[in-house]
């Protein structure tokens, strides 16, 4: 059992085999399966097999591991299933669209008809003082 495990994590239980996945890339730290409920075909979730609420949790070290996993299975969708191109999520919290309380990397692959929308519509920039929000941001580093 992993050092850090949340019982009724569910990914947790994928981690440990409690739960079947379909696999595709497993080593001691990190797993790949496929979405059971996918936003595209190929759509992966990449976890750490130890328990971290989000992507704010984990150790540089895994977390570096997590991500080069999801380059080579984003490499991988866009040769074996044509895919156009990658979205790679990660989402911290209910307000960012976390469900799962554990932490993992979207990799969704996109095609020119899978009709999935992802709506970044623009903010006016005159609403914020950029150089003051910068400032802000750079105290917290």
């Amino acid at each position: 059992m992993s050092k850090n495990y949340e019982e009724n994590c569910i990914f947790c239980k994928i981690a440990q085999g409690q739960i079947s996945s379909i696999k595709v890339y497993e080593d001691e730290d990190i797993l790949a399966f496929l979405d059971i409920d996918p936003s595209s075909k190929g759509h992966t979730l990449v976890i750490t097999k130890e328990h971290f609420a989000n992507f704010l949790m984990v150790p540089r070290n895994l977390l570096d591991k997590a991500f080069e996993v999801a380059q080579k299975i984003g490499q991988a969708l866009i040769t074996t299933l044509h895919a156009e191109g990658i979205n790679i999520i990660t989402n911290v919290n209910e307000i960012a669209g976390q469900s799962v309380f554990h932490f993992h990397i979207h990799v969704i692959p996109r095609y020119s008809q899978d009709g999935l929308k992802l709506n970044f519509s623009p903010k006016q920039i005159e609403k914020f003082n950029l150089p003051a929000l910068a400032n802000q941001i750079k105290t917290g580093l």
